[in-house]
């Protein structure tokens, strides 16, 4: 069935038919739409869940820690400083290896205070160890969250899709909506072998020493390295069933371009107008939208952009003191394998528009290539 729904709705509609058992968060614009969907669900029995009212987003990252350590499929949403405030629960979740999937709306972080979107609070998060997926469309929110399921329970790691606040989490647009039977052909009923048992005791949590801790780390990171080929599987998996795939990145017109123009999230559809407006003007340019930012996808990467001349990269997020953080990646990506110029644009901080005019204007400074700081250019301050 297709309905017309907001973006924070897609996320609810894809933890109802993913089946979750356990829904725990705290309300925090511009996330609250998502949990206040799924406590009317769990209320009027359209999911079979346990949904848990914590006074903070630290306690309910604990909550579903403890259920999914139980062995239940556990789902909690946040955004912002709400994510910040979960941040020693995510490591938590990393080491004991549960396969929570959290939902993060896209939000600065304040002070100032501000409720619009910019990715500085998810990507604080990319070295906590949480796979990572970054979404377009409501669509693919929706889907993303029975994959993000599959991935977490094969690979024992905790998973965070991500959404643009307001250009996604408040638009309305039609969606394809899952069904828990079909899902269910996809995402089977979590059997976890090992959980907490009062009949089966077991101590979890423990001091590692130094003759052991070193190891558990490398087997997080081997985990991460083979979580590639899960994510490869699960969303080609998905494709055959529903129709809809999804890749680790996502080239648009890439096969003959000498400029390509890398993005995330919604930015994405923004730019494919603007490649198909210049691409009327005879240029040779294409997008490159990454969607799995960590394990990030150095093969995939390295691949769409081997035949460019130039990349171009927009961030919506400043490491402070360096450059825009997908700049980092695209640049290391590259690294000993392809000496072309990456040029880095920060645009739309503080959920300031990224128009078809502000792409334009980053496609034709790339192009131009003159008057450019190499790595790190600012697009619309106000001097």
């Amino acid at each position: 069935m297709k309905k017309v729904i907001m973006g924070n709705h897609a996320v609810s509609y894809g933890v109802r038919a993913s089946e979750a058992k356990v829904i725990s968060a705290y309300p925090i614009t511009p996330q609250t739409h998502v949990v206040e969907l799924l406590s009317e669900m769990c209320a009027n029995g359209e999911i079979d869940a346990k949904f848990i009212k914590v006074e903070s987003e630290h306690s309910a990252m604990a909550a579903v820690i403890g259920a999914s350590a139980a062995g239940s499929r556990a789902f909690t949403a946040t955004s912002s400083q709400g994510l910040l405030l979960m941040h020693e629960m995510l490591h938590w979740a990393v080491g004991g290896r549960l396969p929570i999937v959290l939902a993060n709306v896209n939000r600065a972080v304040g002070p100032p205070w501000s409720i619009w979107t910019d990715q500085n609070d998810s990507l604080s998060q990319r070295d906590v160890g949480w796979i990572q997926l970054y979404c377009e469309s409501n669509q693919e929110t929706q889907d993303t969250i029975p994959i993000a399921f599959r991935v977490a329970e094969a690979t024992q790691l905790p998973v965070m899709l991500v959404l643009d606040a307001f250009f996604l989490s408040h638009t309305y647009e039609i969606v394809d909506l899952l069904e828990a039977e079909r899902v269910r052909e996809f995402l089977p009923p979590y059997e976890p072998t090992i959980r907490l048992d009062t009949a089966d005791p077991h101590s979890f949590g423990n001091l590692a020493d130094p003759g052991y801790y070193m190891e558990l780390r490398y087997m997080i990171h081997q985990a991460h390295t083979e979580a590639i080929g899960v994510i490869e599987k699960s969303q080609e998996d998905f494709g055959d069933l529903f129709g809809r795939r999804y890749g680790l990145v996502e080239p648009y017109m890439c096969d003959d371009a000498e400029t390509i123009i890398v993005t995330s999230g919604t930015v994405a559809s923004t730019t494919r107008a603007v490649i198909d407006e210049l691409r009327g003007e005879g240029t040779k340019i294409g997008s490159l939208k990454i969607r799995l930012v960590r394990p990030f996808p150095f093969e995939a990467v390295y691949e769409a952009l081997s035949g460019a001349k130039r990349v171009i990269v927009i961030d919506r997020n400043i490491s402070f003191g360096l450059h825009g953080i997908f700049f980092q990646e695209i640049k290391s990506a590259l690294y000993g394998r392809l000496d072309i110029p990456v040029h880095g644009f920060i645009a739309g901080l503080g959920g300031r528009d990224i128009t078809p005019k502000v792409v334009r204007e980053i496609a034709d400074k790339g192009l131009a290539g003159t008057d450019l700081e190499r790595d790190i250019n600012w697009i619309g301050v106000k001097t």
